[in-house]
């Protein structure tokens, strides 16, 4: 089986990286934290395996930020865009912006995740799964 892969790049240009195929999930993130690194209604990640993920040119501007206790966020400290996500909840996987891409990734959006902690001005027109609860990940009641 040969793997795709995607390119992607910050603002700037000056970091680009590339993820490969399969990946695990891409999903919507509604979380307070998501819509406030992003300012963004909700941001959308493209989940996969740690080992699917490289960079390619500007790794040393690559700023992290301990944005919770389980997660940590990537962002390149020139222009300032989020990149990537880890958490200590998912060790093997990261998260990584899927509006960062600048080629098709193997998958598009599957669902909506932490929408119960949605933005109140969002209204959402599509037909995915919307999980929620304390989690995030729950299914609706």
């Amino acid at each position: 089986m040969s793997m795709q892969t995607a390119r992607g790049s910050c603002l700037c240009g000056g970091v680009r990286f590339e993820v490969g195929s399969p990946s695990r999930v891409c999903a919507h993130c509604h979380c307070s934290q998501c819509r406030k690194a992003h300012a963004a209604p909700y941001v959308t990640w493209l989940r996969l395996p740690r080992d699917r993920f490289r960079w390619l040119t500007g790794s040393e501007a690559v700023v992290r930020y301990r944005s919770s206790d389980h997660g940590t966020r990537s962002f390149c400290g020139r222009c300032g865009s989020s990149l990537l996500c880890e958490s200590s909840r998912t060790p093997g996987d990261l998260d990584v912006a899927y509006a960062c891409l600048d080629e098709p990734a193997d998958r598009h959006p599957q669902l909506h995740v932490f929408f119960d902690d949605r933005a109140e001005w969002v209204e959402v027109g599509d037909a995915l799964p919307r999980l929620g609860g304390a989690t995030g990940l729950e299914p609706p009641a």
